[in-house]
């Protein structure tokens, strides 16, 4: 590392999520969070990531009607009355979270949320999906549903960088971490630091697929992503078996050298941790990603004027 850099170093950990069940109240979620939380303050992390959609099942497996999925899964304020108690034990420890839920707002609308909490449990950002996988009918042979497309709504705003305690932070959701776009976009922000949850199905309903390529695009996703944008990059999934559907494991904390420091070990509730040094990014920043010198914008209007693939040019 070069000795010009100040060393930065932080304590940051991912608690990944096994199952959760229809019947499961968030109540009974909340002090699975609060006991990873404890954990992870007790580990010397300064910051957890928790996963997306982290207080209900993964309920876009199944086909509802809109009022039913509204009524039981949507969060209509965060924090609520069932996450409060999240809130006030982050308060009290001094440690910052990214939670991911359902959110509907007082207009009707339905997003795929995350917010960025920092350590006095203020809500310093928010982030509504943009990629949403998946389709809106109902696929009648297949396992299982994927109905982001039916349920959500497609964020309005682009991918942020916040100051979250001192650190540059951007935060994305799941599909959104296997497009170059997302995380390019918030290199461009100078982020130090990048945050996601995700719940990927074990299983492809479109193609066979083994799982262990399943899990090698997610892996693969995450350290192309840190590494082309010079960032720490953090994963927290929820995993295990949900009244028998099974998710991939593999929360992880990638440095911006596109090298896992950390990852999860099994598929149940599990903290990892490791101590970043966000003096890393830098000198990758200023050496061989050192965007204002080397980029060349006039060349890639292809990538924002086309959406799907077409003819060569």
């Amino acid at each position: 590392m070069n000795a010009h850099i100040p060393s930065r170093k932080f304590g940051l950990a991912v608690a990944q999520i096994g199952g959760i069940d229809l019947a499961d109240s968030r109540a009974s979620v909340v002090r699975r969070l609060l006991d990873m939380l404890r954990e992870a303050h007790g580990r010397g992390a300064g910051f957890v990531v928790f996963p997306e959609l982290a207080l209900t099942t993964f309920f876009p497996r199944y086909w509802m009607p809109l009022e039913d999925v509204e009524a039981r899964y949507f969060e209509k304020k965060m924090p609520n009355a069932d996450v409060q108690p999240l809130f006030d034990e982050a308060r009290r420890l001094g440690v910052g979270f990214y939670l991911g839920y359902a959110e509907l707002t007082p207009e009707g609308k339905r997003y795929n949320t995350s917010i960025l909490v920092d350590k006095s449990a203020n809500i310093v950002g928010k982030y509504r999906k943009i990629h949403l996988p998946g389709h809106d009918d109902h696929k009648a042979g297949a396992p299982f549903q994927h109905l982001e497309k039916k349920y959500f709504d497609v964020g309005e705003d682009t991918w942020k960088v916040w100051n979250m305690d001192g650190i540059r932070t951007g935060m994305c959701l799941c599909n959104d971490r296997r497009w170059p776009e997302t995380w390019r976009v918030m290199g461009l922000q100078s982020a130090e630091l990048i945050v996601l949850g995700y719940n990927t199905p074990a299983h492809n309903i479109h193609w066979p697929e083994p799982v262990h390529l399943r899990m090698q695009s997610h892996l693969l996703s995450m350290q192309s992503g840190a590494y082309q944008n010079c960032v720490w990059a953090a994963a927290a999934g929820k995993t295990g078996f949900e009244d028998g559907f099974h998710l991939i494991g593999g929360s992880v904390i990638v440095s911006p050298a596109g090298e896992i420091v950390a990852q999860a070990a099994t598929e149940e509730d599990e903290v990892i941790t490791a101590t970043i040094d966000l003096a890393m990014g830098e000198n990758f920043r200023k050496n061989i990603f050192d965007f204002a010198r080397h980029r060349r914008p006039e060349h890639y209007r292809l990538i924002v004027d086309r959406v799907g693939a077409g003819e060569a040019i």
